[in-house]
C-alpha cells in the first residue's frame, strides 16, 4: 500500500467505477417501511443522508432512524443533512411513535442516531436516553444501538446516553485529524477521540465504534494514523467506506478507492486488535450494524 500523497484529478474528470453501482431501491419490504415510517412521521438516516445501500438494508427490514427531525444545527462538507433551516423543538412524542414503528417491523436491532443539536442545553442526550428505553419497554429483548454526535465534549451528556444502556456507543471520526476543520462543520478530531474514550472508561461494556471515510484527499498514511488513534482510544469496531459527493456544494470527490485498498485498511485494522471491521467502497457506519 503507497503511504504517499496522492495526485489529485478533479472531480468532475472522475469517473464512478463499477464497484460502486448500485439498484435503484424496490421491493416489497422497502415499500412497506417507506409507507410505516412516513405514517409515523420519523426520519431515517437512510433516506436523509442519502445512503447507497438504503434498498439493500430496507429489504432486508433493517433502519437506522434519525431522530430529534431532519434539521441539523452543523454544516458539514460530506453531509446531505439539511442544515440551512431553524431545527424545531424537540417532539416528545416521538420516543412512543419510534417504538410502535420498531415493534410493528419485528425487528431485534435496531440503531438510532441523529441531527447534531447544538441548540439544546444537553445536544439531546435525554431524547436519546427516551428513545432507547421507549423502545425497550417496547421490545424488551432489542439490541440497541446509537450513533451520537459529539455533544461539544459535554461528559455529563455522554453519561446519559451510556446510563440508557446502548450495546454499541457509535461516534464517527469522519476523516483525517489534517482535513477535520474543513470536512466537519463545529467539530475537532480530538475532542471525537476524547469522546469515544470516555465512553469505554465509563462503561466498558458497551461496544465502542467509529467509521471513517476515504476519497477526501487524505493520504494512505493519514487513514492508517486515524485507525491507529481510534485504537488507542480504546475504539474496537471499525467502518471504513467511500466518500460519496451529495450535490456540487460539498466536497469534491478526490479519488475512489479501490476494494483491494479497502481490504489491505481492514486487514491492518484486524492487526492493531479491532474485534470487528467493515470496510469496503459502499459501507457505511450502520452497515451490516446487526451481524
Amino acid at each position: 500500500m503507497d503511504d504517499g500523497t496522492l495526485m489529485i484529478a478533479p472531480a468532475e474528470r472522475i469517473v464512478r467505477p463499477e464497484w460502486l453501482r448500485v439498484r435503484a431501491p424496490t421491493g416489497p419490504n422497502y415499500t412497506h417501511l417507506r409507507q410505516l415510517i412516513t405514517k409515523e412521521r420519523l426520519h431515517t438516516v437512510c433516506s436523509s443522508a442519502s445512503c447507497p445501500n438504503i434498498g439493500e438494508c430496507w429489504e432486508r427490514g433493517t433502519a437506522t432512524f434519525m431522530i430529534m427531525g431532519n434539521v441539523c444545527t452543523r454544516a458539514c462538507r460530506f453531509c446531505d443533512v439539511n442544515s440551512y433551516s431553524r431545527p424545531k423543538p424537540l417532539d416528545l412524542d416521538e420516543p412512543k411513535r419510534l417504538a410502535a414503528t420498531v415493534k410493528a417491523m419485528g425487528l431485534k436491532y435496531v440503531v438510532i442516531t441523529s441531527v447534531t443539536r447544538d441548540d439544546l442545553p444537553d445536544g439531546g442526550a435525554m431524547h436519546f436516553a427516551r428513545c432507547l428505553e421507549a423502545v425497550r419497554a417496547e421490545v424488551p429483548n432489542i439490541s440497541l444501538e446509537v450513533l451520537v454526535p459529539d455533544f461539544s465534549g459535554d461528559e455529563n451528556a455522554i453519561q446519559v446516553v451510556l446510563d440508557a444502556a446502548p450495546v454499541v456507543f457509535n461516534h464517527n471520526l469522519e476523516t483525517v485529524e489534517r482535513l477535520t476543520p474543513k470536512i466537519r462543520s463545529g467539530a475537532q478530531y480530538r475532542r471525537s477521540l476524547a469522546v469515544l474514550k470516555l465512553a469505554h472508561a465509563r462503561a466498558p461494556h458497551i461496544l465502542t465504534k467509529s467509521g471513517i471515510m476515504l476519497g477526501l484527499g487524505e493520504t494512505n498514511e493519514e487513514v492508517m494514523q486515524s485507525i491507529r488513534d481510534l485504537r488507542d482510544h480504546d475504539v474496537s469496531s471499525l467502518t471504513i467506506g467511500q466518500y460519496l459527493r451529495p450535490s456540487q456544494w460539498h466536497h469534491a470527490i478526490m479519488r475512489y478507492a479501490t476494494p483491494e485498498e479497502f481490504l489491505e485498511l481492514k486487514k491492518y485494522a484486524i492487526s492493531l486488535g479491532f474485534s470487528r471491521v467493515e470496510s469496503g467502497p459502499l459501507v457505511r457506519s450502520s452497515y451490516h450494524a446487526e451481524a
